[in-house]
């Protein structure tokens, strides 16, 4: 299925660079990322970008997140962090971070934003600069490995097809969430 245009997606993207390595720091990050919460309901996430496989990585964890808040499920209050458990393929918050969130040695990293903000004019709050080299680019067995997507997994199918096994891991955390054990459900 193709992605709409960029013009008319919701959810963009961007790739980025740390002007000075570990600078901003993690906890300088996440900081961020809580004010900017505040104000907006507009998602902001950002990932190492060594473990995006590409623009349907993103926009089909998105996609799964969206379908199942509109179910009443979810995982977590901030929907920032439970982005990462779809992006991860992994339905514990501290595994999916280890796999996807930004550590002190993250150089690239993909600064994803829900209209009306915008990644591009978000860079300067983060301190990052703008990478076009970063991202978007078609999963590599690195990043297949960071998601936990192993050589043997890697070997029965062509590169060409690696994307569907980062989709597939994406489905799979839709599929196990928990009914009510440890999920947070809301009824409307």
């Amino acid at each position: 299925m193709p992605l709409p245009p960029p013009e008319d997606r919701t959810l963009r993207a961007i790739g980025a660079r740390r002007r000075t390595p570990g600078v901003p720091s993690v906890p300088s990050v996440v900081r961020t990322l809580r004010e900017l919460a505040g104000p907006s309901e507009a998602l902001v996430a950002l990932f190492d970008a060594r473990s995006i496989a590409g623009e349907r990585h993103l926009y089909s964890a998105w996609a799964h997140l969206g379908r199942a808040r509109e179910r009443g499920e979810r995982r977590l209050r901030d929907r920032g962090a439970e982005l990462a458990l779809y992006v991860a393929g992994d339905d514990q918050l501290p595994r999916a971070l280890e796999k996807v969130g930004i550590s002190d040695g993250s150089e690239e990293l993909v600064l994803v934003a829900e209209k009306p903000l915008d990644p591009a004019a978000l860079l300067e709050r983060f301190e990052l600069v703008a990478d076009p080299a970063v991202y978007p680019r078609a999963p590599r067995a690195e990043t297949l490995e960071r998601l936990g997507i192993g050589a043997e997994e890697r070997a029965a199918v062509p590169p060409s097809a690696w994307e569907g096994l980062v989709l597939e891991r994406v489905a799979l955390v839709e599929l196990s969430a928990p009914a009510g054990h440890g999920a947070t459900t809301q009824k409307k």
